[in-house]
């Protein structure tokens, strides 16, 4: 059955993929696989190569790699999930790259499932430096979706260290998240890759209540103003790729 499944998903253009016993997957910060399908036996994880416009030096072409993967990644992960309904009887729950995601006061920051987590589980990877999946042949350019079945499938082995321990990630961080190894600020990843998120929408909105007529009126008018409306309708909207574009693993 896993071949099947494997060969089924390489069609429809996913990169790689892994299989995990749903046990397997071990992360004290998220849920249990059973929060989402209480029947949960194993889990699939689907890599996808990131493209190389994700390191353009232009912010729309970049930003545009990143829509364009995870709008792909969730029409596989859902024909992916159909067949496995339809031609195997299987019981499914699709975890999404991103959002949609619940808000929750009591773990502020911490999503409810972890993908890293579930492609090291699955032999996809191992953590770098920079606590980002390496991945044996795409290096950290790689983003993963998981799908929670009740099948019972076969684990895939696990990978060998994939990290090639040249701090680059680190070093060239431009927000400090990575100082400390084995953790990422993510209040310092999240105010410089996503200054137009949740935290920078309630920034603006606090500095136009107490503005001036004349102020509000600039603000309004402001580059900073039309990326936030536009992350609105588009999702978030990444600043900063230097983590990924310095690693050396892949290239």
């Amino acid at each position: 059955m896993e071949n099947a499944i494997r060969e089924f998903a390489l069609d429809l253009g996913v990169d790689d993929l892994g299989f995990a016993a749903a046990d397997a997957y071990d992360n004290p910060k998220s849920y249990e696989t059973t929060h989402f399908l209480p029947e949960a036996k194993s889990i699939i994880v689907l890599a996808f190569k990131v493209l190389s416009s994700c390191e353009s030096p232009n912010w729309t072409a970049a930003l545009n790699g990143y829509l364009d993967l995870a709008a792909f990644s969730r029409s596989a992960s859902y024909r992916l999930a159909r067949h496995l309904e339809t031609r195997q009887g299987a019981r499914v729950a699709t975890i999404p790259w991103s959002y949609p995601f619940e808000f929750r006061h009591d773990r502020r920051g911490i999503a409810d499932f972890s993908h890293r987590h579930a492609a090291i589980a699955a032999g996809l990877g191992t953590f770098g430096r920079h606590n980002l999946v390496v991945h044996p042949r795409f290096g950290t350019r790689v983003n993963f979706v998981s799908i929670i079945t009740d099948l019972a499938l076969a684990p895939s082995p696990r990978a060998e260290d994939c990290c090639s321990h040249c701090n680059l990630c680190v070093t060239s961080c431009p927000a400090g998240a990575l100082d400390q190894e084995g953790r990422t600020d993510a209040r310092k990843c999240m105010a410089h890759s996503l200054p137009y998120g949740l935290g920078g929408d309630i920034g603006f909105w606090s500095e136009f209540g107490s503005a001036g007529p004349e102020a509000q009126q600039a603000l309004l008018g402001s580059d900073r103003f039309a990326r936030m409306r536009q992350s609105t309708h588009l999702g978030n909207q990444y600043m900063c790729f230097n983590c990924m574009k310095s690693c050396p693993v892949g290239v």
